[in-house]
């Protein structure tokens, strides 16, 4: 085994010095037919697995935006991220942020996927051990899990924390908007309380109001927004203007929205949303 990482990662560095001395690195890959894939992906194989070193280790890039299929490998994966930023999801999980530098393991028999940021491409090695068997390939990444809310999103590198706390609030609206109870159950903390006009929910209880229909969240007009954090607290208040179908009667009302998100393990969940409706003078 020490053997077969020591040749993986004399070969990922001998590849990376070799990037950095050119402009260009796809001329030393060609470009994958979209079978499995999403987008633009250029691989290139550098170990064909023998019966001495039975490790299948090959360099791809991926063009932003641009993804796998769900897959999973019977004897498992290491990717090595050596440019870029991507992300990778395993099945079950919340979606991650990845960045130039960091080793990724996979267990055996995981599903899961892993591809470029919608404006960043990113490039790893990838290494397993085909005497296990070949990779297999299972469904299409949708759009819906492409798009939804990476937890560590504060890793995105150059960019600012209170932006990134603005962006996982503005994805989440839309994901209440879409009834994307799926995506919401992963943001959601598990002790989350809910505030609604006086009425205080549970995670699990304002799942059901999104999932049932009860309040379908239409459109928020972010008016604005503000970011305070508090060591690993991060307090995000919203002046909006919401659309809503309550009761069947579509509504559009003004609110002050108090979201409070907590960091555990480099990933942010929300813990607490809080709805004050802004009371609008008559008009006489």
């Amino acid at each position: 085994m020490k053997q077969i990482l020591s040749t993986i990662f004399f070969i990922a560095a001998f590849f990376l010095q070799s990037t950095a001395q050119e402009n260009s690195f796809f001329s030393k890959c060609e470009k994958a037919a979209n079978v499995h894939h999403t987008g633009d992906v250029w691989l290139k194989e550098l170990n064909v697995s023998d019966s001495i070193f039975n490790n299948s280790i090959a360099i791809a890039t991926f063009a932003a935006a641009a993804r796998l299929d769900w897959h999973k490998h019977p004897g498992g994966q290491i990717l090595m991220i050596t440019d870029g930023e991507g992300y990778y999801q395993e099945k079950g999980k919340a979606k991650k942020i990845v960045h130039k530098g960091e080793v990724i393991k996979c267990l055996p028999n995981i599903e899961h996927w892993h591809g470029a940021l919608p404006k960043s491409s990113v490039t790893y090695i990838a290494s397993s051990p085909a005497q296990k068997g070949k990779t297999i390939w299972l469904k299409k990444v949708t759009d819906e899990e492409y798009n939804s809310i990476p937890t560590n999103a504060t890793t995105i590198k150059g960019n600012q924390s209170e932006q990134v706390i603005m962006n996982i609030s503005k994805s989440k609206w839309r994901l209440m908007s879409e009834r994307n109870v799926d995506s919401l159950q992963m943001l959601f903390n598990e002790k989350a309380k809910f505030v609604h006009m006086g009425a205080t929910f549970t995670k699990e209880q304002e799942l059901n109001v999104i999932k049932e229909g009860n309040i379908q969240y239409k459109k928020a007009e972010i008016q604005e927004t503000s970011v305070q954090f508090i060591d690993n607290t991060a307090i995000l208040l919203s002046k909006i203007k919401l659309t809503a179908i309550v009761g069947g009667n579509e509504v559009v009302n003004p609110f002050v929205v108090t979201e409070v998100y907590v960091q555990q393990n480099s990933n942010w969940t929300l813990g607490s949303m809080s709805f004050t409706k802004i009371l609008v003078p008559e008009v006489k």
